[in-house]
């Protein structure tokens, strides 16, 4: 089972990014579950979304403790204790930010906070992808398409089925174009080791 938590602020798309990935789950064959959890209600305010990927049935309905890997659609929560908590050794963090690893890290040190030197982060700048498309920040597909590009779970046919299936007109094609510029962002299969089906594989 790949388990995912996504983290963001309200407006972002956060649920919808869950949602999302678990639909492009369905269309690659597979069992999935997305679901919120809500802090206060407003605009801005954080937001964590669940989602689990299995390819068979699961009874499973708990939130998501020890992630997988954590997609973070605000680079300000990176620095919140339980955006990062639970994550698995060999997990992922992947951010939507400009800045490079090393300038997050020296942010971490400023505000005095312990920075796992061994964790696998990717950082990519979705949010000015969002705007040049969609004409406002919505960065949730840049990053479920990076994402996806990355780890390879589900194929990016998959998420593009899923998305006609949420949108159509010019938001679907600004969608689509999203999706082909972010998976381009990221090195594709990198992430690949991460997967634990792969894992255990490689160790078989």
């Amino acid at each position: 089972m790949v388990e995912i938590r996504i983290h963001g602020r309200g407006g972002q798309g956060s649920v919808s990014a869950a949602y999302l990935l678990a639909l492009a789950a369905f269309e690659s064959g597979l069992y999935a579950q997305a679901f919120p959890s809500f802090g206060a209600e407003r605009r801005g305010a954080p937001i964590s979304a669940f989602v689990r990927i299995h390819e068979t049935p699961f009874a499973r309905h708990c939130q998501v403790l020890s992630p997988d890997y954590l997609i973070i659609l605000d680079e300000s929560l990176i620095f919140l204790p339980e955006t990062l908590s639970g994550l698995a050794t060999s997990g992922g963090i992947f951010v939507n930010s400009r800045k490079s690893r090393p300038e997050i890290q020296k942010q971490f040190l400023e505000r005095g906070l312990s920075f796992q030197e061994d964790s696998r982060m990717e950082l990519v700048g979705a949010t000015e992808i969002s705007l040049a498309h969609l004409g406002k920040s919505i960065p949730n597909t840049v990053l479920v398409s990076a994402f996806l590009s990355l780890t390879q779970i589900i194929s990016q046919s998959s998420l593009e089925k899923a998305l006609a299936k949420r949108f159509n007109g010019p938001v679907l094609d600004a969608n689509m174009k999203m999706v082909r510029e972010g998976s381009n962002q990221v090195k594709e299969g990198s992430w690949m080791d991460s997967h634990p089906e792969t894992r255990r594989q490689a160790h078989a």
